[in-house]
């Protein structure tokens, strides 16, 4: 264990001894998974676990118990704010970043019932320092490796709470996903993960890559678990996601099959992904092919200049917002801090992204708001939306990536397979990954998504698939 955890256990430990002489039943659970996270974490997914969690037990008395996350144990990724804790983004340079408030995501998850238990590690800045970066590996909390194999990638960013999840030290953790952040460690540790629609969700108190593509999203066990979080999330709801799941969701729904994204013929990834295009189908799903997907090479093109021009005057000013402790207040005093610091903070690669941001000027053409707007345009109503009509379908469907590749922190990460996270990371529309089994003892997942604020229809698709699975 890191010295960073052992040092924030150590508190939270002298300061619930006394909380610890009676138990309640969520007491005693909350206990059991304090201690999984302080001794189970074979993953290396925890970055630090909370002063307060048998406070915050005892602060359920008198609440509603019928409240959809009542008593359960979440973590949290670590570029997302907690009352009293740091927020580093796995950098060094934010040890001092305490947070002097929770994150309105965080908050109406206490409001739910939840009880927050950890911070999980990640991918350093969110796999946005380094073309030759490994995913879940920061400066602060080390490597995050794969449930399934510790010789494997766990994906990134949202590494720790995927592989949190997939390990089964909880049930439920929030990550953050810019592209492919929530849904590729999601479908690499065998677990659920949902990329809400953009904006569906506050993005106050989160370390900010892209106002245009950045969102929280839960990670869990199950579909149902995952409903049951965006419900503690979104507000003022006239129906809740859990409600809107069913067995038989999938009966007469038109599903698109993105075929550009089909595993290599007669590969176990391939056998696994027909096996589930089958369950869809014996489940009523009537599947219709779409061949190509038109522009998706200029939307990823594109995409790459908006993220350098977003993340610099994203993180200007949010590192302008922090607390006078942290000393590295612009992008370029970031990357000053990471050379005078580069044994322990660019041990295994460097920070080209960084280089390549700062170079950025805000009076390149077209400007940053043009190019996000017509980013929005060629992913959403003339990517996803047209695929979706030209189909007739409702939902669109595709395996979320390939299988987790080996660990290579000289030499960064080296995917396999193709990946269908940019449509819906570039639109901002949601994208939900449900495990479909495994290749060679490795999880992968598959996508179901949709067009802006679906998540209801993506999670009942989801459900359905997953208990016709499970069967």
């Amino acid at each position: 264990m890191n010295s960073w955890k052992t040092s924030q256990w150590t508190f939270g430990l002298l300061g619930c001894l006394s909380a610890c002489q009676s138990t309640t039943t969520v007491e005693t659970s909350i206990q059991s998974t304090l201690n999984r996270l302080q001794h189970e974490d074979r993953t290396n997914a925890i970055l630090a676990i909370v002063p307060d969690a048998l406070e915050q037990v005892r602060k359920l008395d008198g609440k509603d118990s019928n409240q959809p996350l009542y008593g359960q144990a979440v973590v949290i990724k670590d570029n997302i704010h907690l009352k009293g804790m740091a927020t580093t983004a796995g950098s060094l340079a934010l040890t001092n970043n305490v947070a002097s408030k929770d994150a309105p995501v965080v908050a109406r998850l206490r409001n739910a019932g939840a009880i927050i238990v950890g911070k999980t590690n990640l991918s350093e800045w969110a796999n946005f320092r380094s073309t030759s970066s490994s995913s879940g590996w920061s400066s602060v909390g080390g490597l995050t490796t794969n449930p399934f194999d510790p010789f494997c990638t766990a994906c990134g960013s949202s590494s720790g709470s995927g592989a949190a999840v997939g390990s089964g030290l909880v049930q439920i953790a929030l990550g953050t996903e810019t592209d492919g952040s929530v849904t590729c460690p999601a479908a690499m540790c065998g677990i659920v993960g949902l990329k809400p629609t953009v904006g569906l969700l506050p993005a106050e108190g989160v370390v900010p890559i892209s106002s245009s593509q950045d969102t929280v999203g839960p990670m869990t066990t199950t579909v149902l678990l995952a409903a049951h979080t965006m419900d503690a999330m979104v507000l003022n709801r006239a129906d809740t996601y859990a409600s809107s799941l069913s067995r038989d969701a999938l009966q007469d729904l038109r599903v698109g099959v993105l075929r550009q994204h089909d595993p290599q013929p007669n590969s176990p990834e391939a056998k696994i992904y027909q096996r589930a295009l089958e369950i869809l189908e014996e489940q009523g799903a009537i599947l219709v092919d779409i061949e190509d997907i038109p522009g998706l090479g200029r939307i990823q093109r594109l995409e790459w200049n908006l993220l350098l021009r977003e993340f610099k005057r994203e993180i200007n000013l949010y590192l302008d917002s922090t607390p006078p402790e942290v000393e590295s207040r612009t992008l370029a005093e970031v990357m000053a801090f990471n050379r005078a610091n580069a044994e322990k903070a660019m041990p295994h690669f460097d920070q080209e992204i960084f280089e390549l941001s700062e170079q950025t000027s805000p009076s390149d053409d077209p400007s940053l708001d043009t190019l996000a707007r017509q980013l929005k345009r060629l992913a959403g109503p003339e990517g996803i939306d047209a695929l979706l009509q030209q189909a007739n379908c409702e939902i669109l469907v595709a395996p979320t990536f390939g299988r987790p590749w080996k660990i290579d922190l000289e030499n960064g990460d080296s995917f396999e397979g193709s990946s269908c996270t940019t449509l819906p990371a570039v639109s901002g529309y949601p994208h939900l990954t449900v495990p479909m089994g495994l290749a060679d003892g490795l999880p992968l997942g598959l996508s179901f998504i949709g067009t802006a604020f679906s998540e209801s229809t993506l999670l009942a698709a989801g459900f359905a698939f997953e208990q016709a699975r499970i069967d």
